[in-house]
Parts: C-alpha cells; sequence; structure tokens
C-alpha cells in the first residue's frame, strides 16, 4: 500500500470518528478544584467567543500515530474549514449548518449536523462549553484544558480543547490543540500553531467542488 493511501484511508477513518499532545489518563480523570473551574472555564468560553476568524498551520495525528497536516481556516458562526497538504485528496469543511468530508479519491461526500460533532463545542461554544463543558486538571498552571462531552448523546463523542495563557490571544487564552475522542475510544489529535486571528476570510471558503456525478449543488 502506497503512503498516500495509507494517509488517506487513516484521515478518512479518523474524521469518521468525529475529526481531535494527547492528556495523560491522570489529567483526564483528575478534576480541578471547584473555584479554579468556574473562572477557567468561563475565560475559556471567552477566548472561543472572541475568535471572529482564524488561520493557523495543523498536524492531526490519528491512534495509529499517522499524521498529516494542512491550514485551518475558522470563521464565526459555525464555519471552519480543514485544506490539507498537496497530494491529500480530501477536504472537511462546515457550511455553517453541516459539516462535510469530501474525499476526491473515490468521489465521495460524507454529511452529518455540527451537533453531531465533537467540533460542535469549537464552533459554537454558546451551546457546548457552558452546558457541558468541565475543567480537566493539566497539571500546569499555564495550560487549561476544557473537556465537552454531552452525557446524555455519548455516541456523539469527547472533545477536550487545550488553551495556553496569552496576554495576545483572544481571552488571554490560546488554542493550541484539541483531542476527540470517539465512543469507541478511538484518539484523533490536531494541534494548531501560527495562529492568527481576524484575519480576512470570505464565506466562500467554505463551499467545496462536489465530486459526484450528480446535479446536486455544491454545499
Amino acid at each position: 500500500m502506497s503512503t498516500l493511501s495509507f494517509k488517506t484511508k487513516s484521515i478518512r477513518a479518523a474524521l469518521a470518528l468525529g475529526v481531535a499532545a494527547a492528556l495523560p489518563a491522570s489529567a483526564i480523570l483528575a478534576p480541578a478544584p471547584v473555584e479554579a473551574a468556574a473562572g477557567d472555564l468561563d475565560r475559556a468560553v471567552t477566548a472561543l467567543r472572541g475568535i471572529t476568524t482564524m488561520k493557523a498551520d495543523f498536524t492531526q495525528t490519528d491512534r495509529n500515530g499517522q499524521s498529516v497536516s494542512g491550514v485551518m481556516t475558522l470563521k464565526r458562526p459555525g464555519k471552519i474549514r480543514f485544506e490539507y497538504a498537496k497530494g491529500v485528496p480530501m477536504l472537511v469543511v462546515s457550511n455553517g449548518k453541516s459539516m462535510y468530508l469530501v474525499d476526491y479519491e473515490v468521489n465521495q461526500v460524507q454529511r452529518w449536523p455540527i451537533s453531531n460533532s465533537p467540533l460542535g463545542a469549537l464552533l459554537d461554544p454558546n451551546r457546548d462549553v457552558k452546558r457541558y463543558g468541565k475543567l480537566i486538571d493539566s497539571g500546569h498552571p499555564d495550560v487549561v484544558s476544557i473537556q465537552v462531552r454531552d452525557p446524555k448523546r455519548p455516541e456523539f463523542g469527547v472533545i477536550t480543547l487545550i488553551f495556553a495563557r496569552d496576554s495576545s490571544a483572544p481571552g488571554g487564552l490560546q488554542l493550541t490543540h484539541w483531542v476527540a475522542l470517539d465512543s469507541q475510544n478511538h484518539r484523533t489529535t490536531v494541534r494548531l500553531r501560527n495562529q492568527r486571528y481576524g484575519v480576512s476570510v470570505a464565506d466562500s471558503a467554505f463551499t467545496f467542488k462536489d465530486p459526484r456525478r450528480s446535479s446536486r449543488r455544491p454545499g
């Protein structure tokens, strides 16, 4: 199997799980003090709300340790695009209502509501973070980790958002990476670098060319 084919299948599997440095088990199991939790949870929500637009380079690593890179573009409300590096014939994009996994290698498109993805916490912090989020002890005073899950809908998975304290970032917290875990405990990690806030992003960035042979309009 070629490296490209292996990576493409790896991406496909990871994104089907829910598109996400994994935290050590001790960090996931140990809640922070209540006083700190209240303040840092509010600060994390403020930081997410403060991102109107953002671009960042990303590296996505699946449960097998296979990694691919690209550029992430985010725009509120609810829009995100993962443009993979040249040679990876895939695209992940949300138009604000639905998330699409576009596979140009096999000319297929998968679609699911944003609310069914762990990324809903990133795209709609009002809905997910305040209602379902809790602070997780990161073991470092300058790192804030928020775990978001809907206990009534475990099939939607879990996302842990990790922030570093940074006065230059919105709300004083910079989103550095996240870890998505599906209901089968399959993990995907997305790390960000070179974050740029407040950049100009056209809505057309969140459309795509539909590879299917039909009259269906692009998303």
